[in-house]
Parts: C-alpha cells; structure tokens; sequence
C-alpha cells in the first residue's frame, strides 16, 4: 500500500508532462476551450440539425448516432459539457492573462483558431435558420419574391429542413444576404450540406472583422484591446451562435463594428458604406446610422451641421441599397418585411412577458387578450423608437480630459495606456458609441423575443466603450452563462419514435448542473461570479 501511495504522485506527474500544455497556465485554458469545442462537433452528430433530403441522414455513422435512444442522450451530455468546458476555458484565460499586456495577444489568436474549428466542421446547432437560408436562396432562384412569399411556396420545401416559423414568413434580411443566398443555392450539391458552405464562411468572416475591430475601436476609446478580443470574440456565446448555428448576425455585427472604426477615425464615407453592408445583411443596424452623423458632424457641430450630414449619411445609405433593390429587382422590401407582426415571445423577455401574462388574464376576464396583448407589444417597439430618438437628438456633454483620465486609472484591468485616447475626438467617439449601445439596448429589451445573439450586438458595443472590473464585468459573465444556458436547452434535432421530453430532460439538468458547477462549486472560476470568494489571482488549472 504504501509502495502504491508513493507511486501515484510519480505516475500523475509522468501523465501531466505528456500533455500538450502545462496544466496551471492559460495554455490549458485554450486547450480546454479546444475540447469543449471537439464536443460540440461530436454533439452535433447525434442531435444537430440535418435536413431530410441530406444524404448524410443515410451514412451509417450518422443513422447509429440520430436513431439510437442512447446516441442520442450522450450527444446531448457531449454537447452540454463541451460548452460549460468552453465556459470554463474562457474564464479562466482572464485569470491567466489578468495583466492583458502584448504577450496576450498569441495566447488568445491561438484560442480563437483552436475554439473555432471544430465548430466549422459541426452539423448546425440550436437553429434551422441556415436552412432557412436555403429555403431563402431556392425562392431567388425560382423568381419569387422572398419579401412577399414564404418558404411553403416552394415544392417539397419541407424537404429542405427549415424552422416552421419561416415557412410563411417573409424574410427579413437586406439584399447583400439574399444575394448570398441565392449564390449558395446555385452550388452544384446533391445535399443541402453544401449550400451551407457560403453561410459558414460569411459567418467565419464576420468572426473575423470581429477580432480586428473590436480591439482596433476599444484601443481608440482607452480600453485594453486584449481584453476586449476575449470579452467580446472569444466569448462562448459569440462562437456557439455565429459558427456553430450559422446565424447571419455574425456578418452584420462584423460589418457594423467596422464601419463604427472608420466613422470614429474621421474616414466617415467608408464608415458609412461598411455600416450600409451592414443594413444590407439584417437591417437592425439602421439604428447605427444616425450616430455615424454624429460622428462625422464632430464635436463642435451646430444643428445646422447635424441635420446636414444627418441628411448626408442618410442620402448615401439609402442611394447604395437602392441600388441593391434595382439591382435584385425587389427594390426596398425589406422595409415591409420589417413591419410584419411578430407573434413569438420568450419568457425571459419582459415586454413579451409582461404583454402575454395581461394578455392572459384578460382572455380569462373574458376579454381580447390577443388585442391586449399586441397593444402592449406595440407600445413597447413604439416605445424603443422614440428613445432611439432621444439618445440620438440630446446634446453629448463631453467629460473633461482630466475627468476621463481619472476615469480610465480607476478602471482597474480594463485601462490601456493610448496618450491618443484622451483628445476630444476620442471621448466624443466614446460618448456617441455609448449612446447608441443604449439605443441598441432599449431595442433589444424592449421586443417581445429576445434571442441569445441579440446579447452579442450589446457586448460588443459596450466592450469597445468601457466594461468595468467589479459588477458591469460580472453582469456580462452572468449574461454569458445564462444565454449558454438557454442555447443548451433550445432547439435539438431528435427523430420522433425518440422520447424528446427525455432527451430534453438530460439537456436541461445536465446543461444546468454543469453551468451552476462553474459559476458556483468550481473553486477556480466561482470566485468571478460569488466576490467575496474571488482569490487574488488564480494560478492552477
């Protein structure tokens, strides 16, 4: 016994130096965030989503994993403990990297290119919306008008795999995206598979125009760009969402946080033309737009000069989608599709809560709950608007360069030392940037659905203009553990002779479990989300 007692330590230690990393650093960060990653690939064989007409659907690797009760059941375990491992992973790179000086910056490009991969490679996760992409592209190429039709219009669209709720809804995405679609469906491909591909690489590239400008934007504001690559790029949600479900959003936030740079840096013509792609891939970014005026306008600028360029901004943005309309022929109806009624809400969503439990009581009153409920709904986008307005119209009072230094030195961990970030034009880029991510934020908070990308668009934008040590930064990993959460336990691709209510059963309590054990029972990660447990620095893995 006591032979095997002393051994133990030897063999645990001859194990560990066959490891690619040394366990304790935030090398074995990245290469648990790899891990987790490989596990959602693995996940996605078994209850990822796959459409009908796939020939993948008949390959014998893929029959065992989707048509066995078990496979089943341990792809959902696998694709819950490789994103609460990602979770893990990306918490504890702040702890290693807790200085975010330059010999970050490998650390985390290696994490990014290691956490992305595999995930490329993935059956589409938590979303059919890439399918309905397809359906999307399949309308363009027959000469319907995917602004007018839905996808049912189509011949044996089922057949194509798309989400019920696209089926008769028109689409809602600018002309650049159609385009897209419409190239992805011209690919010569006996599976719906390869059609994928083009969406995989928008969203790759989107990615991408992320990790340059998000730190390119925070830099200019006076904040660490290393940490906001990590808070914002590396984030789980961000991967899981924009690579792994293949959501569009990943192009549209890439395209806009470029075209916010270059407005900032007095070069507002291509600020203007990147955030217009932008709009021409999901059109929520209009809502950019105004504050790009103010950044052209300037400080200084006059309501004489502001309505100007206001006029200006608008004239060119709407010249370059008018010519996308002229060109694809459908001109601007993404601006009806906007104004289609939306009748899905989540409960996490306070005006969709809010609006339906009313509207529920009042049916049990014997009323129109209905008519209740989309006048609630109704004043809430209502609502949104007019404080876009505000925020967009009331005068930005610029904090002294004295106050903003004060400001930037308190700001512990999140500081970075730019002598260019505390001039005027900066802290007026800041300003005006803050505001629109309350713009963003009221209209996000106040629409009945709220997705776990939407988060993403507000990270992103508050990170590039300051996110605090202390409780803004705890509210953002809350957030994320939160959203991971509710993607872990959203939509699973599961055959119908497969009890679903059990497999969604295992998704939510292991999903669960393994999410709290982080944020609560892990002793190297609770103490970011408990503080009075949070050790001065942690240097074990």
């Amino acid at each position: 016994m006591t032979s095997t007692r002393v051994a133990q330590p030897e063999v645990k230690t001859k194990v560990l130096s066959k490891l690619p990393f040394r366990t304790g650093t935030a090398a074995s960060a990245v290469w648990q965030g790899f891990a987790g990653s490989v596990m959602l690939l693995l996940g996605s064989l078994g209850v990822g989503w796959l459409a009908s007409s796939s020939v993948l659907i008949r390959n014998p690797l893929f029959i065992v994993a989707r048509t066995t009760p078990v496979a089943v059941i341990v792809a959902t375990v696998l694709l819950c403990l490789g994103a609460a491992l990602m979770l893990r992973g990306w918490l504890r790179l702040r702890q290693h990297l807790v200085s975010w000086d330059e010999s970050s910056a490998p650390v985390l490009k290696k994490a990014l290119i290691l956490w992305v991969a595999p995930m490329m490679f993935a059956l589409p996760l938590f979303s059919r919306d890439s399918y309905a992409y397809i359906g999307q592209g399949r309308l363009m190429q027959q000469g319907l008008n995917p602004y007018t039709d839905g996808i049912s219009a189509l011949n044996n669209y089922f057949s194509l795999g798309p989400d019920t709720l696209w089926t008769e809804a028109p689409t809602p995405y600018g002309p650049l995206w159609l385009w897209l679609e419409h190239f992805a469906v011209l690919l010569p491909a006996s599976s719906p598979e390869i059609a994928l591909i083009p969406f995989r690489l928008a969203c790759l590239a989107g990615v991408v125009l992320l990790a340059i400008y998000i730190p390119k934007l925070a830099a200019r504001h006076g904040f660490n760009p290393h940490r906001a690559l990590w808070l914002v790029v590396l984030n789980p949600v961000v991967l899981i969402n924009f690579v792994a479900s293949v959501h569009n959003d990943s192009l549209m936030l890439g395209l806009v946080v470029a075209g916010l740079y270059y407005a900032s840096s007095k070069r507002a013509i291509l600020g203007i033309l990147l955030v217009t792609a932008s709009i021409a891939i999901k059109p929520i970014t209009l809502i950019a737009l105004p504050f790009v005026g103010l950044l052209w306008a300037g400080s200084q600028a006059g309501w004489v000069r502001k309505f100007g360029i206001w006029a200006a901004t608008l004239g060119i943005s709407t010249a370059v989608m008018g010519i996308m309309g002229a060109i694809n022929g459908l001109g601007f109806g993404w601006l009806a599709a906007l104004q289609t009624p939306g009748t899905v809400w989540i409960w996490y969503a306070p005006v969709g809560l809010f609006s339906n439990i009313v509207g529920f009581v009042v049916t049990l009153l014997g009323g129109g709950g209905a008519s209740v409920t989309d006048v609630i709904q109704g004043i809430g986008q209502v609502a949104s608007i007019l404080i876009v307005m505000v925020l967009a119209f009331w005068k930005i009072n610029l904090p002294s360069s004295a106050s903003a230094d004060a400001g930037l030195t308190a700001n512990a961990g999140s500081a970075f030392t730019n002598p260019e970030a505390h001039g005027e034009s900066q802290r007026y880029s800041q300003a005006v940037l803050r505001r629109m991510t309350w713009a963003f934020a009221a209209v996000v908070l106040m629409a009945p659905m709220i997705q776990p990308w939407y988060m993403l668009w507000l990270v992103a934008f508050f990170a590039v203009t300051g996110v605090k040590e202390g409780w803004q930064l705890r509210t953002v990993l809350y957030l994320t553990a939160f959203f991971t959460l509710i993607a872990l336990t959203d939509q699973l691709s599961v055959f119908p002779w497969i009890p679903v209510v059990l497999v969604r059963s295992v998704a939510i309590g292991v999903g669960v479990l393994s999410i709290l054990y982080v944020m609560f029972w892990d002793k190297k990660t609770r103490g970011l989300f408990v503080p009075s447990r949070e050790p001065a620095r942690s240097t074990t893995a």
